[in-house]
Protein backbone atom coordinates (compact mmCIF):
# COMPACT_ATOMS: atom_id res chain seq x y z
CA UNK A 1 0.00 0.00 0.00
CA UNK A 2 2.81 2.42 0.92
CA UNK A 3 4.52 1.76 -2.43
CA UNK A 4 1.27 2.48 -4.29
CA UNK A 5 0.69 5.75 -2.43
CA UNK A 6 4.32 6.79 -3.03
CA UNK A 7 4.05 5.99 -6.74
CA UNK A 8 0.78 7.90 -7.07
CA UNK A 9 2.25 10.96 -5.32
CA UNK A 10 5.35 10.80 -7.51
CA UNK A 11 3.26 10.49 -10.69
CA UNK A 12 1.09 13.46 -9.71
CA UNK A 13 4.19 15.52 -8.90
CA UNK A 14 5.85 14.48 -12.16
CA UNK A 15 2.76 15.43 -14.14
CA UNK A 16 2.79 18.80 -12.40
CA UNK A 17 6.45 19.21 -13.38
CA UNK A 18 5.52 18.51 -17.04
CA UNK A 19 6.77 14.94 -17.24
CA UNK A 20 4.55 12.27 -18.74
CA UNK A 21 4.25 9.23 -16.47
CA UNK A 22 5.16 6.89 -19.34
CA UNK A 23 8.56 8.62 -19.53
CA UNK A 24 9.52 8.04 -15.90
CA UNK A 25 12.12 5.51 -14.93
CA UNK A 26 13.31 4.67 -11.43
CA UNK A 27 16.45 3.44 -9.73
CA UNK A 28 15.87 2.34 -6.14
CA UNK A 29 18.08 1.19 -3.29
CA UNK A 30 16.86 -0.12 0.07
CA UNK A 31 18.90 -0.78 3.19
CA UNK A 32 17.71 -2.06 6.56
CA UNK A 33 19.10 -0.26 9.60
CA UNK A 34 18.90 -1.54 13.18
CA UNK A 35 18.06 1.88 14.58
CA UNK A 36 14.71 3.58 15.23
CA UNK A 37 13.28 5.39 12.21
CA UNK A 38 13.12 8.64 14.19
CA UNK A 39 16.92 8.60 14.71
CA UNK A 40 17.58 7.90 11.05
CA UNK A 41 15.16 10.68 10.07
CA UNK A 42 17.04 13.14 12.31
CA UNK A 43 20.14 12.50 10.18
CA UNK A 44 18.32 12.60 6.82
CA UNK A 45 15.85 15.41 7.46
CA UNK A 46 18.16 18.41 7.04
CA UNK A 47 21.76 18.53 5.87
CA UNK A 48 23.24 15.88 8.20
CA UNK A 49 23.41 13.01 5.74
CA UNK A 50 25.00 15.21 3.05
CA UNK A 51 27.67 16.51 5.40
CA UNK A 52 28.38 13.06 6.91
CA UNK A 53 28.65 11.48 3.45
CA UNK A 54 31.00 14.23 2.24
CA UNK A 55 33.20 13.75 5.33
CA UNK A 56 33.33 9.97 4.82
CA UNK A 57 33.74 9.97 1.02
CA UNK A 58 36.50 12.54 0.53
CA UNK A 59 37.79 10.57 -2.46
CA UNK A 60 34.42 11.11 -4.21
CA UNK A 61 32.99 14.39 -2.89
CA UNK A 62 35.24 17.43 -2.93
CA UNK A 63 32.74 19.81 -1.30
CA UNK A 64 29.14 20.40 -0.26
CA UNK A 65 27.87 23.96 -0.49
CA UNK A 66 24.54 25.28 0.75
CA UNK A 67 23.72 27.88 -1.89
CA UNK A 68 20.42 28.86 -0.29
CA UNK A 69 18.44 27.90 2.80
CA UNK A 70 19.04 26.09 6.06
CA UNK A 71 18.19 22.48 5.19
CA UNK A 72 14.43 22.94 4.93
CA UNK A 73 12.19 23.10 1.86
CA UNK A 74 13.70 25.47 -0.69
CA UNK A 75 17.30 24.72 0.30
CA UNK A 76 19.63 24.51 -2.68
CA UNK A 77 22.61 22.20 -2.23
CA UNK A 78 25.60 21.79 -4.55
CA UNK A 79 27.90 18.77 -4.44
CA UNK A 80 31.21 19.07 -6.27
CA UNK A 81 32.90 15.80 -7.10
CA UNK A 82 36.59 14.93 -7.17
CA UNK A 83 38.61 16.06 -9.09
CA UNK A 84 36.31 19.08 -9.04
CA UNK A 85 35.20 19.23 -12.64
CA UNK A 86 31.66 17.92 -12.18
CA UNK A 87 28.89 18.82 -9.79
CA UNK A 88 25.25 18.24 -8.97
CA UNK A 89 22.84 20.87 -7.67
CA UNK A 90 19.43 20.13 -6.17
CA UNK A 91 16.59 21.92 -4.40
CA UNK A 92 14.69 20.33 -1.51
CA UNK A 93 11.05 20.47 -2.60
CA UNK A 94 9.36 18.38 0.08
CA UNK A 95 10.14 17.40 3.67
CA UNK A 96 7.40 15.45 5.44
CA UNK A 97 8.24 14.82 9.10
CA UNK A 98 5.17 12.64 9.67
CA UNK A 99 5.89 10.27 6.77
CA UNK A 100 9.68 10.74 7.02
CA UNK A 101 10.01 11.62 3.33
CA UNK A 102 12.42 14.06 1.70
CA UNK A 103 12.26 14.94 -2.00
CA UNK A 104 14.78 16.95 -4.00
CA UNK A 105 14.64 18.10 -7.61
CA UNK A 106 17.85 18.14 -9.61
CA UNK A 107 18.65 21.57 -11.01
CA UNK A 108 21.89 20.88 -12.89
CA UNK A 109 24.51 18.18 -13.21
CA UNK A 110 23.86 14.52 -12.52
CA UNK A 111 21.87 12.86 -15.28
CA UNK A 112 20.59 16.30 -16.35
CA UNK A 113 24.06 16.88 -17.80
CA UNK A 114 23.85 13.73 -19.96
CA UNK A 115 20.35 13.97 -21.41
CA UNK A 116 17.73 13.64 -18.70
CA UNK A 117 14.99 16.25 -18.60
CA UNK A 118 14.14 15.73 -14.94
CA UNK A 119 15.77 14.10 -11.92
CA UNK A 120 13.87 13.67 -8.65
CA UNK A 121 15.56 12.15 -5.59
CA UNK A 122 13.21 10.73 -2.97
CA UNK A 123 14.38 9.46 0.41
CA UNK A 124 11.96 7.47 2.59
CA UNK A 125 12.68 6.28 6.11
CA UNK A 126 10.26 3.39 6.65
CA UNK A 127 9.70 2.05 10.15
CA UNK A 128 9.81 -1.75 10.45
CA UNK A 129 9.88 -2.14 14.24
CA UNK A 130 10.53 0.26 17.09
CA UNK A 131 14.27 -0.44 16.68
CA UNK A 132 14.66 -0.88 12.91
CA UNK A 133 13.76 0.78 9.65
CA UNK A 134 14.52 0.82 5.95
CA UNK A 135 16.26 3.65 4.14
CA UNK A 136 14.76 3.74 0.65
CA UNK A 137 16.51 5.93 -1.88
CA UNK A 138 14.80 6.43 -5.23
CA UNK A 139 15.81 8.44 -8.27
CA UNK A 140 13.02 9.15 -10.72
CA UNK A 141 14.09 10.47 -14.07
CA UNK A 142 12.92 11.13 -17.60
CA UNK A 143 15.01 11.38 -20.74
CA UNK A 144 14.92 13.99 -23.44
CA UNK A 145 13.73 12.41 -26.69
CA UNK A 146 16.97 13.10 -28.54
CA UNK A 147 18.95 11.15 -25.90
CA UNK A 148 16.64 8.11 -25.53
CA UNK A 149 18.85 5.89 -27.71
CA UNK A 150 21.79 6.53 -25.35
CA UNK A 151 19.63 5.64 -22.30
CA UNK A 152 21.32 8.08 -19.89
CA UNK A 153 20.82 7.13 -16.26
CA UNK A 154 21.47 8.80 -12.95
CA UNK A 155 23.82 6.98 -10.61
CA UNK A 156 22.25 5.49 -7.46
CA UNK A 157 25.65 4.43 -6.04
CA UNK A 158 26.19 7.67 -4.09
CA UNK A 159 22.78 7.36 -2.39
CA UNK A 160 23.48 3.69 -1.62
CA UNK A 161 26.86 4.63 -0.15
CA UNK A 162 25.22 7.39 1.92
CA UNK A 163 22.76 4.85 3.33
CA UNK A 164 25.64 2.50 4.26
CA UNK A 165 27.48 5.38 5.93
CA UNK A 166 24.33 6.34 7.85
CA UNK A 167 23.87 2.71 8.94
CA UNK A 168 27.44 2.39 10.22
CA UNK A 169 27.33 5.77 11.95
CA UNK A 170 23.94 5.30 13.62
CA UNK A 171 24.40 1.65 14.60
CA UNK A 172 27.82 2.33 16.09
CA UNK A 173 26.58 5.37 18.02
CA UNK A 174 23.64 3.26 19.25
CA UNK A 175 26.10 0.74 20.68
CA UNK A 176 28.09 3.55 22.36
CA UNK A 177 24.99 4.81 24.18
Amino acid sequence: MLKQVSLICFLIFSRYMGVESKDLKHLTNELEVNVAASRVWELYRHLGISMLTARELKTVIQSVQVLKGDGGVGTILKLTFVPGNSSYTERFIKIDDEKKVKVAKGLEGGCLAIGCSVQIVRLDIIEKTSDSCIIRSDIGYAMKEEFEANDPKPNIQLLAAAAQIAKRYLESSKNDA
